[in-house]
C-alpha cells in the first residue's frame, strides 16, 4: 500500500518506546537517529518522537520506511496521556535497565497496559535491556532476561545507549516483525487503518507533541532531573 505520490517515502511508522522512567529511552532514541550520547536529559514530559528514513528490503524489494520513533514519559502520573498513542502505534520498545531491579518487574505491567490499548491484543513488541556496558552495576542477568521473554513469547535484546551497542539493531528487529505482520496480513482492517493514518498524518503529528510548560515543570515538585547512564 503505497504513500500519496508527493511524499517520498513507502510508509510511514510509528513505534513507540515504553517503560519506567529513567531506563534511558530518550537517550536510545537519540543515539538511534542522531548516534550521540547525552548523559544528562531531563525527564521526558507527557510524550514527544523522532524521526529517521531508512531503507528496508523485503521479499526482492525495497521499501522507503520513514520512522516515526515515539518517546513516552514513564512516570505514573503521564500514563494516561500515554496510552492514547498505543492504538496508533505500529510496534513497542518496551525497555528495562539492566541495573534496575524494578523496572524489570515492571515489565509485567506494561505488557499488561499494552495488550490493553494497542491495536491488537497481540502488537509487536521488541524486549529490551538497556545499559549493558555497565557490568559492575548490572542486577538483571541475561538468563533472566530471556526468560521473561520466552514467557511472553518476545524477542529479547540487551543494548547500551551510551556506547550505541545493539541500538540500531533492536529498532531493525522491530521493523522486522512489523513488516512480516504487515505482509503477512494485508487484509488485516486495524492494520490497514494504521498505515491510511500515517499517510494523512504525517505532517499534523508534529503538532501532537504533549508536553507541559516550563512553568508547569518548575511548580510539579516530583520533576527531578535524572542522571542517565545509559
Amino acid at each position: 500500500m503505497s504513500l500519496a505520490n508527493n511524499i517520498d517515502y513507502d510508509y510511514l511508522m510509528k513505534f513507540l518506546a515504553l517503560g519506567d522512567t529513567g531506563v534511558g529511552k530518550t537517550s536510545f532514541l537519540y543515539q538511534y537517529t542522531d548516534g550521540k550520547f547525552h548523559s544528562q536529559f531531563i525527564s521526558t514530559v507527557g510524550i514527544d518522537f523522532r524521526e529517521k528514513r531508512v531503507n528496508y528490503t523485503s521479499r526482492g524489494r525495497n521499501y522507503r520506511i520513514h520512522l516515526q520513533l515515539w518517546d513516552t514519559a514513564g512516570q505514573e502520573r503521564f500514563r494516561s496521556l500515554t496510552t492514547a498513542f498505543y492504538r496508533d502505534a505500529m510496534g513497542f520498545l518496551l525497555m528495562f535497565d539492566l541495573t534496575n531491579e524494578r523496572s524489570f518487574l515492571e515489565i509485567t505491567n506494561w505488557l499488561e497496559q499494552l495488550r490493553m490499548h494497542a491495536y491488537s491484543e497481540n502488537p509487536d513488541i521488541v524486549l529490551c535491556g538497556n545499559k549493558c556496558d555497565l557490568e559492575a552495576t548490572r542486577v538483571i542477568s541475561i538468563e533472566q532476561g530471556q526468560a521473561l521473554a520466552n514467557r511472553y513469547q518476545l524477542p529479547y535484546i540487551e543494548a547500551s545507549a551510551c556506547t550505541g551497542l545493539n541500538v540500531k539493531q533492536a529498532i531493525e528487529l522491530l521493523l522486522g516483525q512489523v513488516m512480516e505482520r504487515m505482509e503477512n496480513s494485508m487484509n488485516n482492517p486495524e492494520l490497514a487503518r494504521l498505515m491510511l493514518g500515517a499517510s494523512h498524518t504525517s505532517i499534523i503529528d508534529r503538532n501532537l507533541r504533549m508536553s507541559i510548560s516550563a512553568e508547569e515543570v518548575k511548580n510539579n515538585e516530583d520533576f527531578t532531573k535524572n542522571q542517565c547512564n545509559c
